[in-house]
Parts: structure tokens; C-alpha cells; sequence
């Protein structure tokens, strides 16, 4: 019975020890990828205003995508309260059609993805 124990407290030590060389290996991995990669943080960021400027005005909608066109628009139906829910029943409109084109995309996209993932599945059933 004393064996049992003594071997038993032997292999879990063993197994901690290779599981702190492993954890150590892993950290001194990423560490040296992280010290050698070269990445210029600051140079990569000089870009982004101008891309997210592109990005909202990608689509083709009419309807206001920044706060100062909300404001501007705001301004100019400041005394008319029909024109204003007009305008705003207008590009509701618009922003369910776009959510609704991209949910539609999404969901093709998941869609082809199950099915691959399944075929593959079934390939691997009948191999």
C-alpha cells in the first residue's frame, strides 16, 4: 500500500514538473516573437482616420452616418415636424434594408461554412 502511494506521489510530480517546462518553453516562445517581430505601432495608426472616413461613406445610403450630419440635418428641420418624420421614417428605411443585406450576407457565409464543416464530417465517418 506504502508503494502504491510512494509511486503515485512520484508520477504526479514527474507530470508537474513537465508541465512547468512547458508553460516556461511556451512563455519564452512568445516572448522572443513578441522581442523580434518588427511592428511599428505609431507608423500603422497614421492611416486609420482617413480609412474609417472611407468606410462610412462606402455605402450609397443618403442618410446621415456622422454626428455633424445628424446635427446639420437637425438644423435644417429645426421648424418642421413633418418633414422631420418624414426624413426619419426615410432612412429607418434605409438602415433595416442595409442590417437586413448584411444579415442576409452573414448568414449565407455561416450557412456554406456549416456545410463544408459537415461534408468534411462525413468524409471522415466513411474514410
Amino acid at each position: 500500500m506504502t508503494n502504491l502511494i510512494s509511486k503515485t506521489i512520484d508520477k504526479i510530480t514527474s507530470l508537474m514538473k513537465g508541465l512547468q517546462v512547458k508553460q516556461f518553453f511556451a512563455a519564452v516562445l512568445v516572448g522572443f516573437l513578441l522581442l523580434t517581430t518588427n511592428v511599428d505601432l505609431g507608423k500603422n495608426d497614421r492611416a486609420l482616420p482617413a480609412n474609417l472616413r472611407d468606410r462610412i461613406n462606402q455605402n450609397d445610403a443618403d442618410r446621415p452616418k456622422t454626428t455633424g450630419q445628424w446635427n446639420r440635418e437637425s438644423r435644417e428641420t429645426e421648424g418642421n415636424p413633418g418633414e422631420r418624420l418624414k426624413r426619419i421614417g426615410k432612412e429607418s428605411a434605409e438602415a433595416f434594408k442595409e442590417f437586413g443585406s448584411g444579415y442576409g450576407k452573414g448568414a449565407e457565409k455561416t450557412a456554406g461554412q456549416v456545410q463544408d464543416a459537415a461534408e468534411r464530417a462525413a468524409s471522415d465517418l466513411t474514410d
